[in-house]
């Protein structure tokens, strides 16, 4: 083998990891809805995990990048411990579906039809196609379809060039003595194991091991060792992935880790006596492409089989590996892990979203019945919501703008503009409910009371606020368009209501009723309920604009105004409801 071999190799393999690579991400990303829709749908049995883990997988082309995602998906608390072994095993099995599309490399024949199906027939027509897709495609969804399309034959390109670069070994002494070693099964064991876990990938392993098979000198007694090395390999990426998280990560990773291990073992003790006693000529054979694959998927599947089976007894066994530290743990809410598959981490996100918008609600309404019956421990609840929502604008402000640089549908990234500006809003939705906390506690401290009219006014108001928090919450949890469309007359009704009372808290200075004092409080209560309905009526307006992929909320609310008639309707109704006591 020359340099200039040795060279093509290098190159080809570049080409086969790039476009693994590249097809991996561009499956996921389309794939997405799909992935989450099983994922919903994962329940405590051992079939649905176990199928749940083989599916994925099997779409987005890596059982590394699968298992990523699941210790991500345990730290977040997403999913379960027991969920999780499941879902790994089935990981195992889909991976196997890469190798199955290699082997088509080994297709030979005259027939047209049958040469058709080897990929160095049909890639060009599909780069061709690819290339078309991701360079005028208007939709991302076209554009991933043609990037998985570049993907898939760059990856068979890469194999085609990795196979014609070893064909020269095939009459190299060297080469065949070096195979002929690795039939030791714990030499082939180790080599398959570090390989994989420098390459992060037993789909790619098994592709390289696939090429040097087309030399014809490496023999299913020495594959056979090297697949089961593969799979004890492919666990460096979820243990590296699981440092820094809940012991309930770590210890999916461990349950990978053990689960290969273990299946190894029971492997190996078949084969070793059957290759040392039975010596089945079958072992000297060379391996072809098709073979590997079916020895691949046939050690995964057999794996599981033994294994499925005994998940609870591999939980144990992680719990007494990774034992609880003595201390609780935080669960990290949101995960970088689940970054790798951006519509599960903004689904994620709207989940934490939803719960920010659910207690910036309930900190509001409580605060506005405190100005009544003053409680403490009501009070404490308040303060301790504003400081919730604190910490979650904050994380969520930083991972929404980390996940705006991964590549997504336009439909997800306006999403994610959408909650970057939710957030915000229901952040100063808590903080004005402080401002409200501290003028009932100032009205409480210093004996203040408002007159008879006052509070029958503050009454009407705080209803109206309360509406509109409901509204506003309700409209962005279940993205209801139409119950969102409610809120922006009602915000007006109570710009109107502010207005209205600060005219009667003057008439009642000039009467001499109210203190000067009193009328400090009364406005700063007035500001903090009417800042927040504008809140609400940003969330609302947020709403509107991501349904209708625009974000320009001011040409929004204005045409809001102007042209609906429902807007009109609704603002009627809505100060009819919320009417003042007529003024005496």
């Amino acid at each position: 083998m020359g340099i200039f071999d040795a060279l093509t190799l290098a190159g080809g393999l570049s080409l086969f990891l790039f476009g693994m690579s590249v097809m991996s991400e561009a499956l996921e990303r389309r794939a997405e809805g799909s992935l989450k829709l099983l994922l919903a749908r994962l329940t405590q049995s051992k079939t649905a995990g176990f199928l749940t883990g083989l599916i994925v997988t099997a779409v987005i082309q890596s059982s590394s990048a699968a298992t990523v995602m699941v210790v991500g998906f345990v730290n977040s608390g997403v999913m379960t411990l027991k969920q999780a072994i499941n879902v790994i095993m089935g990981a195992n099995v889909g991976t196997t579906v890469t190798a199955w599309l290699l082997s088509l490399s080994g297709i030979s024949s005259d027939s047209f039809f049958i040469r058709m199906l080897k990929p160095t027939s049909f890639t060009p027509i599909l780069a061709t196609v690819g290339t078309v897709l991701f360079m005028f495609g208007k939709t991302s969804k076209k554009k991933d379809t043609g990037t998985i399309l570049l993907g898939f034959s760059t990856l068979m390109f890469g194999m085609d060039t990795m196979s014609g670069s070893v064909a020269g070994l095939a009459d190299v002494p060297a080469f065949q003595q070096l195979f002929i070693l690795f039939k030791n099964p714990v030499l082939g064991i180790i080599v398959g194991a570090v390989l994989t876990a420098v390459i992060q990938s037993s789909s790619a392993s098994v592709g390289i091991l696939q090429a040097l098979a087309s030399t014809g000198q490496v023999s299913y007694g020495a594959a056979m060792p090297i697949i089961m090395g593969q799979n004890i390999g492919t666990c460096a990426t979820a243990l590296l992935s699981s440092f820094g998280t809940t012991k309930n990560a770590r210890r999916a990773a461990v349950v990978h880790l053990s689960f290969n291990i273990m299946g190894t073992l029971i492997l190996l003790l078949v084969f070793l006596p059957v290759s040392l006693f039975l010596k089945p000529p079958l072992l000297n054979e060379p391996a072809s492409l098709f073979g590997i694959a079916l020895t691949h998927s046939a050690f995964n599947i057999l794996s599981t089989f033994v294994l499925l089976p005994a998940s609870s007894l591999l939980e144990k066994l992680a719990v007494r590996l990774v034992p609880d530290a003595g201390k609780d743990e935080e669960i990290s809410e949101l995960d970088e892990r689940l970054l790798a598959a951006p519509h599960i981490a903004l689904d994620r996100c709207y989940t934490l979203v939803q719960e920010m918008a659910e207690i910036s609600t309930s900190s509001m309404k409580n605060v506005m019945e405190l100005l009544t019956q003053y409680d403490k421990q009501r009070a404490k609840e308040v303060r301790e919501a504003e400081e919730k929502c604190d910490h979650y604008e904050d994380i969520l402000g930083t991972y929404l703008v980390k996940l705006s640089s991964y590549q997504m549908s336009d439909a997800d990234s306006g999403i994610v503009s959408m909650m970057l500006k939710v957030i915000g809003d229901l952040e100063r939705i808590s903080d004005h409910s402080i401002n409200i906390l501290e003028s009932a506690e100032e009205l409480r401290e210093k004996k203040i009371q408002f007159t008879d009219e006052a509070k029958r006014e503050l009454e009407v108001l705080c209803g109206a606020v309360s509406e509109i928090m409901t509204l506003s919450c309700t409209a962005f949890m279940q993205n209801d368009l139409d119950l969102s469309r409610n809120i922006e007359p009602l915000e007006q009704v109570i710009d109107d209501l502010k207005e209205a009372m600060r005219n009667a808290h003057v008439l009642r200075l000039k009467k001499g009723v109210c203190s000067i004092e009193t009328g400090f409080i009364w406005l700063d209560l007035l500001t903090s309920l009417e800042r927040a309905a504008d809140h609400c009526s940003n969330i609302a307006i947020c709403i509107v604009d991501a349904a209708e992929n625009s974000m320009n909320l001011h040409h929004s609310l204005s045409v809001m105004k102007e042209e609906s008639s429902y807007y009109k309707t609704q603002y009627a109704f809505y100060s009819e409801k919320y009417a003042l006591p007529k003024i005496t």
